[in-house]
C-alpha cells in the first residue's frame, strides 16, 4: 500500500508520501538507540514535565487533530475531537502515576532469604517499536507511548500506511514538547520492512494492534529473536441481553457499541445475543434506532456515521454481508451500499446466522451487526464464547446471580455489565485467544516494557 491520505468520504488522494530510504531508517534507528541510554537516566520528574506539555498541546490544537483523523481515515470529527481529548488525558495519567507504578518493591522480610535488603526494580528496556492501526490513529499509540516514554524507554513507530500525517503530527507533538531528539520517531515505511527492525539488536522489543495475519508475523519473528511483545489483533465481542435488563438502555447502548468509529473499532460489540423473550421487544428498538442513524460526511456535525477507512474494507464488508444472505441470513435493515463517492457503508443488522457462515466465524470492520437469539444464559454463554476472539464483552442483566456468571464464564480480557467495552487508562486492556496478549495502560501497562530487576544485598 502506498503511503498517502486518501480521503474517505470523497475516495480522492489528498497528499503522498515518499518512503524512508534504508540509510535514512538506519539513522533513525541509531538516534533512538543513542538517545535511549541518555533518556533512560532522566527522572520521572523531567519525564512528567514534558508529558504534561505534550498533553498541554494536543488539548489546545485538538480541532487540527480531528480534522486530521477526518480527513484521513474518515472518523467523525465530533470523534476525533474527542480522541484528541482522550490523548491528552492519557497523557496526563501516566505523567501523574508512573513514579508510583514503577517504584521498588521491597520484600518486607529481606531476612528470609539471607538478605539486609531484597528489592524489585523496574528498569526500561529500550527502544520499542510500535506497530499501529488507522482506525484510533493517535489514541492507540498515545496508550502505547506515553506509558513508555514515562518509564524511559523511546519508541519508533510504524503506523498504517493510510494515516502518515496523523503519524507525523504526533513525531511533531513530542518534539515541540521537549523531549530531545530520537524518544519518539515515526517511520514512514512499508509493512515488508517491519521484520529487518524486528531484528535490528538496537531494538528491543515490539507492540502491535491489528490484523492476526499480522500479529502472527510479528509473533514468530520476535519469538525467534527472543524479544518481548504484545499483541492486540481485534475481536468479535458478544453483547448480551437478558431479561432483567433495561432495554430502552440497552438498545440505545447497543447502538452505540456496534456503530462506534463507523463500526471499525476492535472493541466495538459485533455479535447481539438477546434472550428469546425479550429478543422480539429488544430487535424491534435496536433496528429502529439503526435506521435512524444519519451516514455522510464526516466533518458535517449531524453525522453519526462516516465512511469506511479504505475501499479494500468496504469490499471486506460486502463481501461477508452477501455470504451470509446467500446462506439464508435476513437482513433487517442496511445490507446495501448507496451509490455515489466515498467508501460508505449503511449501518445494517443481520439475523438468522448459523454457523457455517463467514460472519459467524470473521470480525466485520463496520457497521454492521449479527443478531442471535438464545433461550438462556447457557445458550448464550455458549454463543458468545464460540469465537476465536476474547477481546471484549458485554452483557446486560440486573439479576446479580446472573452478573457473576457472565464475568465468570465469558472468555474475553474484558467484561463490561450494563455498559459498552470502553478503554480507559485507569484499566487493564487486552485479549485472550486470538485477540492477542499482554496488556497496555493501568500500571500493567507501564511495566510490560520494563525490565523486573531483583535486587539482593547482603
Amino acid at each position: 500500500m502506498a503511503i498517502a491520505t486518501i480521503n474517505p468520504a470523497t475516495g480522492k488522494t489528498v497528499k503522498t508520501f515518499e518512503e524512508l530510504s534504508e540509510a535514512e531508517l538506519q539513522q533513525k534507528i541509531s538516534l533512538a538507540y543513542d538517545r535511549w541510554r541518555s533518556y533512560r537516566t532522566t527522572s520521572f520528574a523531567e519525564r512528567a514535565e514534558r508529558m504534561r506539555a505534550a498533553a498541554d498541546l494536543f488539548e489546545k490544537e485538538a480541532d487540527l487533530a480531528a480534522d486530521l483523523m477526518a480527513t484521513e481515515m474518515g472518523k467523525t470529527v465530533a470523534a476525533a475531537h474527542a480522541e484528541a481529548v482522550k490523548c491528552a488525558y492519557g497523557m496526563r495519567y501516566y505523567a501523574d502515576h508512573a513514579a508510583e507504578f514503577l517504584a521498588d518493591e521491597p520484600l518486607a522480610d529481606p531476612s528470609a532469604v539471607g538478605a539486609k535488603r531484597a528489592l524489585g526494580r523496574y528498569q526500561p528496556l529500550g527502544p520499542v517499536l510500535a506497530v499501529m492501526p488507522w482506525n484510533f490513529p493517535m489514541w492507540q499509540v498515545m496508550r502505547f507511548a506515553a506509558p513508555a516514554l514515562m518509564a524511559g524507554n523511546v519508541g519508533l513507530l510504524k503506523h498504517a500506511s493510510n494515516v502518515p500525517q496523523c503519524a507525523l503530527y504526533l513525531q511533531d507533538v513530542f518534539r515541540r514538547a521537549g523531549f530531545p531528539d530520537g524518544c519518539f520517531q515515526t517511520l514512514l515505511i512499508s509493512s515488508r520492512r517491519v521484520e529487518s527492525i524486528l531484528r535490528d539488536p538496537r531494538v528491543v522489543a515490539a507492540t502491535l494492534t491489528g490484523s492476526e495475519p499480522a500479529g502472527r508475523s510479528v509473533a514468530a519473528i520476535c519469538g525467534d529473536e527472543v524479544k518481548h511483545t504484545v499483541l492486540e489483533l481485534g475481536g468479535s465481542d458478544p453483547f448480551v441481553v437478558m431479561p432483567s435488563a433495561d432495554l430502552e438502555r440497552a438498545a440505545a447502548t447497543a447502538v452505540e457499541a456496534r456503530v462506534q468509529n463507523n463500526g471499525q473499532s476492535c472493541i466495538a460489540a459485533k455479535r447481539f445475543i438477546v434472550h428469546a423473550d425479550v429478543f422480539d421487544a429488544f430487535t424491534e428498538k435496536f433496528v429502529a434506532r439503526m435506521r435512524e442513524l444519519k451516514v455522510g460526511d464526516p466533518f458535517e456535525a449531524s453525522t453519526d456515521v462516516g465512511p469506511v477507512a479504505t475501499e479494500q474494507g468496504r469490499a471486506d464488508i460486502e463481501e461477508l454481508v452477501e455470504d451470509a444472505v446467500s446462506a439464508g441470513a435476513t437482513v433487517l435493515c442496511g445490507g446495501r451500499r448507496a451509490d455515489g463517492p466515498g467508501w460508505f457503508y449503511p449501518p445494517t443488522v443481520i439475523t438468522d446466522i448459523t454457523g457455517d457462515m463467514r460472519i459467524h466465524l470473521e470480525e466485520v470492520f463496520g457497521p454492521v451487526a449479527s443478531l442471535y437469539r438464545a433461550d438462556g444464559i447457557d445458550q448464550a454463554l455458549e454463543i458468545a464464547n464460540a469465537t476465536t476472539f476474547g477481546l471484549g464483552s458485554n452483557a446486560w442483566t440486573n439479576d446479580e446471580a446472573e452478573q457473576e456468571r457472565f464475568i465468570a464464564d465469558l472468555d474475553a480480557g474484558q467484561v463490561f455489565i450494563n455498559g459498552k467495552t470502553v478503554s480507559y487508562p485507569e484499566l487493564p486492556f487486552g485479549g485472550i485467544k486470538r485477540s492477542g496478549y499482554g496488556r497496555e495502560l493501568s500500571a500493567h501497562g507501564i511495566r510490560e516494557f520494563c525490565n523486573l530487576k531483583t535486587v539482593w544485598i547482603g
